[in-house]
């Protein structure tokens, strides 16, 4: 395996020597891994167009032939950064994903529709469409906007400590920016997953066709390492036509056309909560998230 190195752009974006995404290559393999684990590996900006980078990389290097996305520590992602001082919401990155406005000094839809379309769904939608199989190793948290990063990839190897959830409908919003629930999990499982908020754990979401595999915490890597490297041993237009033929035939199931509507709504909602109260998320951060599901939790 190489040293360690920083995804390009991620060491100037990082107020610390550490950057926020590590790339490693270790033969066939590249190795992307989000690397802020005293926050659970929230993402602000800084990580998403590091992720971008990363995966560029992965993309052009001919030598690459499978990719896993992974997260250092405790916690694969614990969503989207809504609190850590590391956010960095109001500032400017450049936009690659779109077309749309920089955010930043705008207000109302102007500021949340632009800043979301890009590093939310577009970013999302553009790594879904990367020519080479990527694979989430995930263990511990994969909540809301961690969530986003798993599903993005073409299939999921979990830790038996793994655990997801989507509790923004607390929030008052149906559900993250990259909308993909009703097809990785079904729409009655979608509806229980979102109506509740709670915490599934890894056989759950096993069960629900969410994961493809569930390995003990100590076997995680060594074991989706092994997947990768026998799937980069398969011919690379192959892989790559095959994974097209899937996420074609997944949008000929109304997938894309979904995550555009629920978009919408998702904004809705935050627009609504803008008006009628304090700020987009409804008044919550995310302590007021924690303490209500663990209020939730203790009365169930």
């Amino acid at each position: 395996m190489t040293a360690t190195e920083p995804a390009p752009g991620a060491a100037a974006q990082q107020e610390t020597a550490e950057p926020v995404v590590r790339y490693e290559k270790s033969g066939a393999v590249a190795l992307v891994t989000m690397n802020r684990p005293e926050f659970r590996n929230a993402q602000n900006s800084a990580m998403t167009y590091a992720l971008d980078e990363a995966f560029y990389r992965a993309a052009e290097d001919d030598a690459v032939s499978a990719i896993i996305l992974r997260g250092a520590g405790k916690h694969f992602s614990a969503g989207h950064d809504i609190g850590t001082p590391g956010r960095d919401v109001d500032t400017s990155f450049p936009r690659r994903a779109g077309l749309w406005w920089d955010h930043v000094g705008k207000s109302g839809a102007e500021s949340r529709l632009a800043r979301e379309s890009e590093v939310y769904l577009g970013m999302c939608r553009r790594w879904r469409e990367l020519p080479k199989p990527l694979i989430a190793q995930v263990q511990g948290a994969c909540i809301a906007g961690g969530l986003m990063l798993a599903w993005v990839c073409d299939f999921i190897v979990a830790s038996g400590d793994a655990f997801f959830a989507d509790p923004v409908v607390r929030m008052g919003i149906p559900g993250v920016e990259y909308f993909a629930h009703p097809w990785v999990m079904g729409p009655r499982q979608a509806k229980e997953f979102l109506y509740l908020g709670e915490r599934i754990d890894a056989q759950r979401a096993l069960s629900w066709g969410m994961v493809n595999h569930v390995v003990p915490r100590a076997e995680l890597d060594e074991y989706t390492f092994s997947i990768a490297q026998r799937i980069a041993a398969m011919p690379r237009l192959g892989l790559a036509l095959t994974k097209k033929a899937v996420n074609q035939a997944e949008d000929l199931m109304g997938q894309a056309a979904g995550m555009d509507s629920v978009f919408g709504l998702h904004h809705l909602a935050h627009a609504h909560n803008a008006e009628v109260g304090s700020d987009s998320l409804g008044g919550q951060d995310a302590r007021s998230m924690r303490d209500a599901r663990r209020s939730s939790e203790g009365s169930s």
